[in-house]
């Protein structure tokens, strides 16, 4: 029979308590749901792919434009790069 000794350490410590809310809902993952709705309308399904090696490298063209050039609404039609601020010296301001 097992005792409290033969088990390790991090197996004997208290577990936080579970997540108080819902998880995997609009409503507590409004923006990843908002996210992955606009990446398959936008990018996956825009257009047909030939197939997915096509469709995968089409992904980072498709994340530049989505975060350099698509104005957000919830940005009040800015851009999300523009969030940081960045001056016009900045490194990631000199994008391709």
């Amino acid at each position: 029979m097992l005792s409290l000794k033969d088990v390790p350490n991090h197996l004997q410590t208290p577990r936080p308590p579970p997540n108080l809310y819902e998880a995997n809902t609009p409503k507590t993952n409004g923006k990843a749901e908002r996210f992955i709705q606009t990446a398959l309308r936008e990018w996956a399904y825009a257009r047909a792919y030939q197939n997915s090696d096509q469709r995968s490298a089409e992904l980072v063209n498709w994340l530049h434009r989505y975060n350099w050039h698509r104005p957000h609404s919830s940005l009040k039609a800015k851009t999300p790069i523009s969030r940081l601020g960045l001056a016009g010296n900045n490194l990631l301001r000199f994008h391709s």
